[in-house]
């Protein structure tokens, strides 16, 4: 299938690399001209994932339209905050091409509206179905070839899908598929938070009980917040969900979980130095939007809330722990 993926961090590039090795004819479209030009001329991405070379199958685009001839697939790899941008860029232009499918590579909410990135997808791209595809898949991994299964999830499981799942799957990576798209939007986006909270016991060195509680306690709060959004408990308690959660939260390679542990060490400056980031940490916005949503929808998130009290509001982070641990007592569920 011919594939255009929009986003050039290291998701985005993995996939190009992933589907490449599969045969599919691949053009990875940057935002930015100088990372084109860069990515053409070297043929590795030295900012987002260096070590790993572009095939010369993959094709670097720049213009929208041009990448868009005879699509099949268009995947969309940015961060959530550069979500809304890119689709004022590129819907018209999806609407109206070829493409069978768009899928998101997108973890994050709309601070705005609180929507989910195939929400916004479907309401850019009119007719053409949308797709999440999520799960645990550090992107070096994916690149390299390691085993990886990840969540293909649409609206509805159909021949179109099914396809796309054969499409996408080959030795190094099985795809399954899902018609829970909000179990594992909603789950690859609480992922993060909970990630940043067990690099926070890392950095406080609490020790193992705490980290393993935070996390169990935290797949309580992660069903409970997507079964308000209508989200199936299964599917938080698989690849979308807990999946994930288990390598964002203990992966070396984890943005978010590195995040957590800086901010236990110095809240204030690793905050202030948030903005100069190159890299997206969509635990910390997420933390924010996911907020939002609980306290619209009337959910007790007592871990949620702790973790955006001290990324938001100045707690301290192990006076926040002592707040969790001295909440009332009750029986487990």
């Amino acid at each position: 299938m011919n594939c255009v993926i929009f986003g050039a961090g290291a998701w985005g590039t993995a996939m190009a690399i992933h589907l490449s090795r599969l045969g599919h004819p691949v053009t990875l479209v940057p935002r930015r001209a100088e990372q084109a030009l860069a990515l053409a001329t070297f043929r590795e991405n030295k900012d987002y994932l260096p070590g790993h070379r572009l095939a010369t199958s993959i094709q670097i685009g720049l213009e929208t339209s041009p990448a868009l001839m005879d699509v099949d697939l268009v995947f969309l790899a940015c961060p959530s905050k550069g979500l809304p941008e890119l689709l004022a860029n590129i819907g018209p232009a999806v609407a109206t091409s070829s493409a069978r499918m768009a899928i998101s590579l997108c973890k994050g909410l709309d601070l705005k509206t609180l929507r989910r990135p195939t929400e916004l997808m479907a309401a850019a791209f009119g007719k053409i179905p949308v797709a999440s595809f999520s799960g645990p898949s550090n992107a070096d991994e994916v690149a390299r070839g390691l085993p990886t299964a990840l969540v293909l999830a649409s609206e509805k499981i159909d021949e179109n899908l099914r396809d796309i799942q054969t499409a996408l799957s080959g030795p190094t990576l099985r795809a399954y598929t899902s018609a829970d798209v909000a179990g594992v939007e909603i789950g690859g986006t609480l992922k993060n938070v909970y990630a940043l909270g067990a690099g926070l016991c890392d950095g406080l060195k609490l020790g193992d009980n705490a980290r393993a509680a935070l996390l169990t306690r935290s797949l309580l709060e992660m069903v409970r917040l997507g079964e308000a959004v209508g989200a199936k408990s299964d599917t938080l308690l698989g690849l979308g969900g807990v999946g994930d959660m288990m390598a964002t939260a203990h992966g070396a390679w984890s943005r978010n979980r590195a995040f957590g542990e800086q901010i236990a060490q110095d809240p204030q400056g690793t905050l202030a130095a948030l903005a100069h980031r190159r890299d997206a940490v969509e635990g910390h916005r997420a933390a924010d939007a996911l907020t939002q949503l609980a306290l619209r929808r009337g959910i007790d998130a007592p871990i949620l809330f702790c973790l955006h009290a001290i990324l938001y509001k100045g707690l301290d982070p192990r006076a926040g722990v002592i707040a969790l641990m001295t909440r009332d007592l009750r029986q487990e569920a």
